[in-house]
C-alpha cells in the first residue's frame, strides 16, 4: 500500500463519527503501516481535532451568549407591549396577525435581603467537597487515606 492510499485511510477514518472506541482501535491496528508514518498521521489527526474543539467551544460560547441575548430582548419586547396595553386601558387587542391580552401570572418572589427572612423560611445548604489537594499530598508521601488513591494518568503530548 503506497503513501498515498494510507493517508487516504486516515482521512476516510478521521471522517468517521459512527466508531465506537474499540472499532476505531481495531481499524487503527488492521492498517499495516510503519509506526513512525501511524504516529505521524494519528498526532496530525489529533491536531485537528484539537482545532475543531477549540471552534465548537468557541461557538458554543457565542450561541450561549445570542441565545442569553434574545431571551432578555423578548422579555423586554413582552413587557414594553404589556405597559402600553396596560397605559391605554387594553385588555384584549386584535391585530392583522396577532391576538393579544395581558393577564395575571403568579408573582414573582423578591428576595431583598436574605438575614432578614425569619429563620423558618431560610433553608441552609451544605456542599460537601473533598480537599483535593491534601489528598493529593498525603498519598504522594505514602500516607494511606481511606476512599481515595493515586490514579496513573499517562497520555503523549503531541507539538
Amino acid at each position: 500500500m503506497n503513501l498515498f492510499e494510507l493517508n487516504d485511510i486516515y482521512r476516510q477514518l478521521s471522517q468517521r463519527d459512527d466508531l465506537d472506541p474499540t472499532t476505531l482501535i481495531d481499524s487503527l491496528k488492521a492498517i499495516k503501516d510503519d509506526r513512525e508514518v501511524k504516529l505521524e498521521n494519528l498526532a496530525t489527526w489529533a491536531d485537528q481535532l484539537k482545532s475543531e474543539i477549540g471552534f465548537l467551544e468557541e461557538k458554543q460560547k457565542l450561541f450561549r451568549g445570542e441565545l442569553t441575548y434574545r431571551r432578555n430582548k423578548l422579555r423586554w419586547i413582552k413587557q414594553y407591549i404589556t405597559d402600553v396595553m396596560d397605559d391605554a386601558g387594553i385588555k384584549k387587542i386584535q391585530t392583522d396577525n396577532h391576538l393579544l391580552s395581558t393577564r395575571n401570572f403568579k408573582a414573582s418572589t423578591v428576595v431583598d435581603d436574605v438575614d432578614k427572612l425569619p429563620s423558618e423560611l431560610v433553608t441552609e445548604e451544605v456542599t460537601i467537597k473533598p480537599d483535593k489537594k491534601g489528598i493529593y499530598d498525603r498519598l504522594k508521601e505514602g500516607d494511606e487515606v481511606p476512599g481515595a488513591h493515586l490514579e496513573p494518568n499517562r497520555n503523549v503530548v503531541i507539538k
